[in-house]
Order: structure tokens, then C-alpha cells, then sequence
């Protein structure tokens, strides 16, 4: 029987929620202390906990079959994988940086500079297309300091909150690339393998539509049920269900979660009241 191989992190941002997603999916994990290879005992996968920037050249040789990793590192990375989903978490960027007391933000400053960075592939290829010449220093971990010591001009590094560059006196000015985690895989799959990496998105993409969605329920005079029905954002078409009290209905539906606030205040211009939202677990359609 074939087994799916996966990737994910063995340490660092991504590994607690790449497990917290397998958990969605109801991927039961056996994971022992220490272990670097696991079992699934309820899905045909087996995991494999590897370091973050190791997981490229293991997609691309094929060791393992799929991966849950930052799409910033495939673009460092330049390897020969594909992006099968975008996942939604671990949502950074890889900017440049410079001293705050710095007033420009002008790509024009980092002219014959030097910038310290991890991303030196993303970072050349960028000041390449705006025809910069700069000075750049490969670091791993800490890039932050580089600026600190004497070591470079600016840095090009990933950010999420930007805190740490405000810790050490950096502010961020250009934007490189964006980033979030993605799944990933090599370049040729069995077709049994590729059978099981379907049903595996299909789990994924349940999840992803639920996170991004909630159930609305809310009651309604019937003479208002057609225009608010046309206000919600269905999968189909509403569910109309009759109250006790005459005259009355109960409306239910699903909205998006970037569209919430807009939905419910233009619901209750319209008539709504009562209304209810609620999680959804899980969301097949």
C-alpha cells in the first residue's frame, strides 16, 4: 500500500500549526519524544519532522512526497516543487530594513551598501530588477544586529510583527515578497499517491472554507425574507424555516468572514433581528 510522505518542520513558526491542521483534518499523529519519522495510524501518510531549510532539496530529490513550509524559502530556495494550496497562517514578508534614525525609504539608499541577510537569492534577484548595487552579507539567525555592530547599512530578512526590528532599532521600508505557509510537492507523484494527496486537500480545503466562514441565523419578518435573502452571500440559497409566532420566520446561512461586519449591519438596516453567528467546524462542498 502506498504512503504519503509529508514534511513539516521539526522546530520553528510553522511546526505547532502544520500539526494543529493534520489534527483539522483528522490525521491522528503518533508522535513520540524526539522522533523524527512518525506513523499515521488513520490516514496513508507518514511524517517526517526535517529542518526548515532542508525541506526544499528533500521535495525536489523526492525523499518525501509533499511539505508544509513558507513560501518565502521556495522562492529562496529556487527548487523544482510546486504549490498545490496556500494554507493561510504563518503570514509574513521578506523586507529590507534600516537604522530608524534613517529617513528615507527609497531603494536608491541601499546604493553600494551593505545588507546582511538569510534570503540572499531573493534579495539579489530584487535589487537585480532595480539595477542596485550592493554589498551583500549571508547570515544565518540574527540578521538584526548586523547594523548594530558595524556589520552592514541595512538588512533583508523576514518579518511578521516587526517588533524585533523595533527592538533593535531598525524600521522596515521596502517590501520584497509576501509570504504564508503553503503544501507543497515534488516534481512526480505515483498515481496512488496522487489519489491519496487528493483526498488530503480535500480534508485541507473542508477546513480552510470554515475557518473562513461562519453560520448566521437570525429572525425575520416574512415580509422582509426576499430582500434579506438577497443581501446573504449563500453557498446555494437560504434556509427558511417558519417560527411559532405568526407572521415570522428563522433565516439561516453562511457568510464569509471578510465580509461580517458589512453583512450584519446591512441584515439589520433590513430587518433582521436576533441574529446568531457560529462557528463551523468543518465546511464539504
Amino acid at each position: 500500500m502506498s504512503i504519503l510522505k509529508i514534511a513539516i518542520q521539526k522546530s520553528g513558526r510553522l511546526y505547532d500549526e502544520s500539526l494543529q491542521l493534520l489534527k483539522d483534518c483528522g490525521i491522528l499523529v503518533n508522535n513520540g519524544k524526539d522522533q523524527l519519522k512518525v506513523s499515521v495510524d488513520n490516514f496513508p501518510m507518514e511524517i517526517m519532522y526535517l529542518r526548515n531549510s532542508d525541506i526544499p532539496q528533500y521535495l525536489e530529490d523526492g525523499i518525501v512526497d509533499v511539505a508544509i513550509i513558507g513560501e518565502n524559502l521556495i522562492v529562496e530556495k529556487q527548487k523544482n516543487i510546486q504549490i498545490i494550496q496556500n494554507l493561510g497562517f504563518s503570514k509574513c514578508r521578506v523586507s529590507l530594513a534600516i537604522p530608524k534614525e534613517i529617513e528615507t525609504d527609497d531603494i536608491s539608499y541601499f546604493q553600494g551598501k551593505k545588507i546582511a541577510t538569510s534570503y540572499p537569492n531573493t534579495l539579489k534577484n530584487f535589487l537585480d530588477e532595480h539595477n542596485i548595487s550592493a554589498d551583500i552579507h549571508v547570515i544565518s539567525g540574527s540578521v538584526e544586529i548586523a547594523p548594530n555592530i558595524g556589520l552592514a547599512d541595512g538588512i533583508c530578512d523576514i518579518v511578521s510583527s516587526g517588533s524585533t526590528l523595533f527592538k533593535n532599532g531598525l524600521r522596515e521600508t521596502v517590501t520584497l515578497i509576501t509570504s504564508e505557509a503553503v503544501l507543497a510537492k515534488t516534481s512526480e507523484l505515483s498515481t496512488e499517491k496522487t489519489a491519496i494527496l487528493e483526498k488530503f486537500l480535500f480534508r485541507i480545503k473542508a477546513v480552510l472554507k470554515a475557518k473562513n466562514s461562519k453560520y448566521i441565523l437570525m429572525n425575520v419578518p416574512n415580509e422582509k425574507i426576499e430582500i434579506i435573502s438577497k443581501t446573504l452571500p449563500v453557498l446555494k440559497s437560504p434556509t427558511v424555516i417558519p417560527l411559532a409566532q405568526k407572521g415570522w420566520s428563522s433565516i439561516h446561512s453562511v457568510i464569509d468572514e471578510d465580509r461580517f461586519w458589512e453583512v450584519i449591519d446591512e441584515l439589520k438596516e433590513k430587518g433582521a433581528q436576533d441574529i446568531l453567528i457560529i462557528p463551523i467546524d468543518k465546511m464539504v462542498i
